[in-house]
């Protein structure tokens, strides 16, 4: 049977790839807290997760989701049994609804600012898999181990510091 994940990841491969190639489509599913907050386009705080800027914006956010995503779905469904799949399936599209909100308070007013991609999506489903397994080495770019723990504490800096800094979006 296919998994939850990899549905995900091969609608995103499909949809993002797309877009890349029609600017009307990506206009389309683009994040902007403006057309969020001042003409109700709720939908976009979901759509943007399915296109990315570029390949290797794309390829990164789904090499991590395909490679940890599916450990949580599998963690998910056997501690919540026959719901599992509907807590994985929140946890991914909340942790992209929750990660618009911030952008959606500073830059509401701001009709030129756009985001796209799916890296709060991810994020969730990173820190859901640390949070099962905190000791379990991960591996940054495919090599660097790093237990999970570390990995989290490290990442929440590095944003914190880049949000403070404006080096990220």
């Amino acid at each position: 049977m296919i998994s939850v994940t990899l549905v995900i990841v091969i609608l995103t491969v499909l949809i993002s790839y797309q877009a890349l190639n029609d600017r009307e489509l990506k206009y389309k599913l683009t994040y902007s807290p403006y057309s969020v907050k001042h003409h109700k386009r709720w939908w976009l705080m979901f759509t943007h997760g399915f296109i990315h800027a570029d390949l290797g914006h794309l390829a990164m956010n789904m090499f991590t989701l395909y490679f940890l995503g599916e450990g949580v779905e599998i963690m998910l469904k056997m501690h919540f049994g026959n719901i599992g799949v509907l807590v994985y399936l929140l946890l991914y599209f909340g942790g992209m609804a929750f990660a618009s909100l911030p952008s959606l308070l500073k830059h509401g007013d701001n009709p030129g600012y756009l985001a796209v991609g799916a890296s709060g999506a991810v994020s969730a489903i990173v820190f859901a898999f640390i949070l099962f397994r905190p000791v379990d080495n991960l591996l940054i770019y495919g090599i660097i181990p790093i237990p999970g723990i570390v990995l989290g504490v490290l990442y929440i800096a590095f944003e914190t510091y880049s949000n403070k800094n404006r080096t990220t979006n």
